[in-house]
């Protein structure tokens, strides 16, 4: 059998089996466009880390614009299904505040490849994400939360600062993305590696302390 006939066979066995050879494509994908960037990742890397072929992968996404579009999706909607789980519902306020930044630390750290790819798509100034419609996880549950947690407060006069759940959310999002994004240059210029593990606990303790400390105190 050549080269070429293995590879058919293989695309005729993956056609048989969609679901999984998408979701396999879009699991290296990811990677690759959170490691190069859309312009640097390329399709032929893609499919042989699939053992697959880019017949087939345009065959699912039509093309490298598509399955981009399909990686953003996918990591927005993976966010948003894991902040689903979240439940501050019965939980006071100042509790409740500390509990989603914290989940905001930890979410960051355990997928520094969306951290990645939101960054790359930034230098592009968020073209496909302007361009797309309907991406799931451009509606937060997060944000909902935020907004939930923050009218509680205030109801109960524990939270004094007039300050939406967006800015809210841009606090939190901002130290923790910092912290993986950032790693290795701040490493390397102040000789301190931000996600050390002994030092984990402290900066998960810190952007807690933050927020609440700037929601309950009294504006100067």
């Amino acid at each position: 059998m050549t080269i070429e006939e293995a590879k058919t066979t293989r695309d005729e066995q993956r056609l048989r089996d969609p679901e999984r050879t998408k979701f396999e494509i879009l699991a290296v994908a990811t990677q690759e466009f959170a490691n190069r960037g859309f312009a640097g990742a390329r399709v032929d890397e893609i499919a042989a880390k699939t053992r697959t072929t880019k017949r087939m992968i345009y065959y699912y996404f039509g093309s490298k614009e598509r399955l981009y579009v399909a990686t953003l999706e996918k990591s927005y909607e993976d966010i948003r299904v894991t902040e689903q789980n979240v439940d501050v519902e019965n939980l006071d306020p100042v509790t409740a505040i500390r509990l989603l930044a914290e989940f905001t630390f930890d979410r960051h750290e355990a997928n520094p490849t969306f951290s990645r790819l939101v960054s790359h798509e930034n230098m592009q100034n968020a073209q496909f994400v302007t361009a797309a419609s309907g991406f799931p996880g451009l509606e937060r549950p997060i944000i909902k939360m935020l907004e939930q947690v923050l009218e509680h407060g205030r109801a109960d006069g524990v939270f004094h600062r007039d300050i939406d759940a967006l800015d809210v959310h841009m606090l939190i999002s901002s130290f923790c993305f910092f912290r993986i994004n950032n790693r290795y240059t701040f490493a390397a210029n102040f000789g301190r590696d931000p996600v050390e593990a002994g030092r984990r606990s402290i900066y998960r303790q810190m952007i807690g302390d933050v927020v609440v400390e700037y929601l309950t105190s009294s504006p100067t």
